[in-house]
C-alpha cells in the first residue's frame, strides 16, 4: 500500500465524518476495538477447535 492510498483512505475517513477529526479518530478507534473483539474470538475459536482435534476432553 503506497502513502498515496493512506492519503486518500485517510481523507476519505474525515470526509465521511464532516472534517470533524476528533469524529474521525473516534470512528477509527471504535472500528479497532471491534476488530480486536473479532480478533480475540477467531483465536479463542482456533483453540478450541485445537483441543478438539487433538481429543481432549478438557470440555467433558
Amino acid at each position: 500500500m503506497s502513502f498515496r492510498s493512506n492519503d486518500t483512505a485517510i481523507d476519505e475517513i474525515v470526509a465521511s465524518c464532516n472534517g470533524d477529526l476528533r469524529g474521525a479518530v473516534r470512528a477509527l478507534l471504535l472500528i479497532n476495538e471491534h476488530l480486536e473483539t473479532e480478533l480475540a474470538k477467531a483465536y479463542a475459536a482456533a483453540a478450541d477447535r485445537d483441543l478438539v482435534e487433538r481429543g481432549s476432553s478438557v470440555l467433558h
